[in-house]
């Protein structure tokens, strides 16, 4: 190596500034960085297609542009037409862009359809050493491959179709180094709540977080999805983990991964993406895995969260004056009262799916603690595959029968109640269990209660009826 050292995301940065800006330290002006890969969907893309049409200019690179339907889809009857106007208007317009600027699309029914950020990676267009930006927030998702993916805005979509590019600053570092290992049970969304549980929803603003240490080693693809798909909600602008032989067995013989001898040149530029010996971060993190169990969110933000074994906390036992209002704000909303063991939390819906935990390895968990058991009664549990593509290999496993025997509901692929922007919402008080990314007020209905949890509490919960581990459950049933 030669040179200064430098960590992960500065390595990914400088291979692909275009033009650097002037200037040094706050005064300095952005970069202009080349977008190697873009996903579009059918809600951020409308006004940026028309921009192009009022300046009468191209896609740049239709070859490197990917869209699918997913924000605001069914997941049932999606053969009949969209119901909603509004959703179906931006569908209809989704597909008349396409077609008519050459951008490849996958709409519902496709076997390819699904999450965009599912959509990516399942086809292998996601890739180590990339940069990839959609106009979604939870683009960071890809960044489990080694990439520097970052959502961005609707102007931002309209300038990366015309131009390929875009006018960025270079962001902060932050290592977050997760030590030991996993007890059994606790899992990658556990892990990631807990994290920005400690660091604050605030935590990671201005930063890229790259995730390391052996805990993070030790992790599927999958679960290192959950993990930077979360990043977003510590403030974060992207999350990043180094390549390693797990990324490169998942991304091997998938349809768009290189082959051959290209195949063979990509792995050895994909292994020099690592933090170099030396390098330092502006910020840096230290989590003790070992010291994690299951996680929930008890309040109306994603650091609002606790151990499953834990209490509701009393706002008043809090030092900080905003930190005490925000949890009274939060308490009032949830209907939650302070002293409330979080395992007598009972909820109505039970949500898994999402660009969070809507993955195959997500569905295997959750028909792992579903089998031989059935839904508490007066709950309603949707499961919702975060591709069509995942529900095929779920059905050829089993698990979707799994799913249907114990009484949960078994849709098509979509983002679903990650968001009210289709027709699966909670009502007004309506409690939910949700493996999703976000339980802001209103996020998934308006009035709705959201309660954040992995995908193994999600089961758990839905057969108990109120907040739950699989442990629970074990002890229920020995119990009896």
């Amino acid at each position: 190596m030669t040179g200064k050292p430098r960590t992960l995301a500065q390595k990914l940065w400088d291979s692909h500034v275009v033009v650097q800006g002037k200037g040094e330290g706050v005064d300095r002006e952005p970069d202009l960085i080349y977008i190697d890969l873009h996903l579009v969907h059918e809600v951020t893309s409308a006004q940026a297609f028309e921009g192009l049409k009022i300046s009468d200019r191209q896609v740049r690179r239709p070859d490197l542009t990917l869209a699918t339907e997913d924000h605001n889809v069914p997941t049932v009857d999606i053969d009949k037409p969209i119901a909603d106007p509004v959703s179906r208007t931006q569908v209809e317009t989704l597909r008349r862009n396409c077609q008519e600027y050459g951008v490849r699309l996958y709409s519902m029914g496709d076997f390819e359809q699904g999450i965009v950020h599912v959509v990516g990676p399942q086809l292998g267009l996601t890739q180590p050493g990339m940069t990839i930006v959609c106009g979604d927030s939870h683009t960071s998702t890809h960044g489990a491959f080694g990439a520097l993916a970052m959502g961005i805005g609707t102007s931002e979509v309209e300038h990366v179709l015309a131009t390929q590019t875009l006018s960025l600053k270079p962001f902060e570092t932050m290592a977050v180094t997760v030590d030991g290992t996993l007890p059994a049970g606790v899992t990658s969304k556990d892990l990631v709540l807990a994290v920005i549980a400690q660091i604050g929803t605030g935590g990671g603003q201005g930063y890229v977080i790259e995730y390391r240490g052996e805990a993070i080693r030790a992790m599927s693809m999958e679960s290192r999805m959950t993990v930077c798909n979360m990043t977003i909600e510590a403030g974060a602008r992207a999350g990043l983990i180094a390549p390693d032989e797990t990324t490169y067995s998942y991304l091997r013989d998938r349809r768009h991964a290189p082959r051959g001898k290209d195949w063979a040149d990509a792995i050895s530029a994909w292994n020099d993406l690592h933090t170099d010996e030396g390098a330092v971060f502006d910020r840096e993190v230290h989590v003790d895995a070992s010291a994690l169990a299951p996680f929930v969110t008890w309040g109306t933000n994603p650091g609002q969260g606790l151990p499953l074994t834990s209490e509701v906390p009393n706002p008043d036992c809090m030092i900080d004056e905003e930190e005490r209002l925000n949890a009274q704000k939060a308490l009032e909303y949830m209907g939650l009262e302070p002293g409330t063991p979080l395992r007598e939390v009972y909820v109505q819906t039970v949500f898994v799916g999402s660009c969070t935990n809507g993955r195959i390895e997500d569905l295997r968990e959750v028909a792992r603690v579903l089998e031989g058991r059935r839904v508490a009664e007066g709950v309603r549990m949707l499961v919702v595959p975060g591709s069509m593509r995942v529900r095929a290999q779920a059905d050829e496993e089993g698990l979707g029968e799994v799913f249907v025997n114990a009484g949960a509901d078994w849709r098509q692929a979509g983002c679903s109640m990650c968001l009210a922007m289709n027709p699966d919402k909670l009502v007004p008080g309506e409690r939910a269990a949700s493996t999703s990314n976000r339980n802001f007020e209103g996020r998934q209905g308006r009035g709705g209660r959201t309660h954040l949890v992995s995908p193994a509490v999600a089961a758990a919960t839905a057969v108990r009826g109120s907040l739950s581990s699989p442990a629970d459950l074990d002890k229920l049933e020995v119990g009896a």
